[in-house]
């Protein structure tokens, strides 16, 4: 015990920063901003790539951590002469109203400002109720 007692104790109560509905929603807004870079990419006839790291096994037998592309999965597509725009939460659609859970557009042009409204409704905090719905996850029998 003579080590400790060179040392300075204090108690100190550390306090808990996260806030689940907070986290939901830069969950959110970070996936608009990669969907705006997507939809950027396919008004030009180009997918969106992203770099990710993953851990993976050398020959050796060791993790060793590489970067890898992902191709960003849209959260729009073709249909009935258009295009319909959702906003997920992972891979689930988020309900914008008790109509639907897409938006319809002409052209590939008008989903930016789609997703531009998707994400000031995001930041507003319109999707909070929506997300912690979409985000509770149902017991497994």
């Amino acid at each position: 015990m003579s080590h400790l007692t060179k040392l300075t104790i204090k108690t100190v109560a550390r306090q808990d920063t996260f806030d689940p509905v907070e986290a939901r929603r830069q969950k959110v807004l970070k996936a608009i901003e990669e969907q705006l870079a997507a939809a950027d990419a396919a008004g030009r006839g180009e997918q969106h790539v992203v770099t990710v790291p993953r851990w993976i096994k050398n020959d050796a037998g060791e993790r060793v951590r590489v970067q890898r592309q992902r191709v960003v999965r849209t959260w729009f597509f073709e249909r009935d002469a258009g295009i319909y725009v959702q906003c997920k939460y992972g891979s689930k659609p988020i309900p914008l109203s008790k109509d639907g859970n897409a938006v319809f557009v002409k052209q590939i042009s008008d989903v930016p400002n789609v997703l531009h409204a998707f994400y000031a409704a995001a930041a507003a905090g319109e999707f909070d109720a929506a997300l912690e719905a979409t985000a509770k996850r149902e017991k497994r029998a």
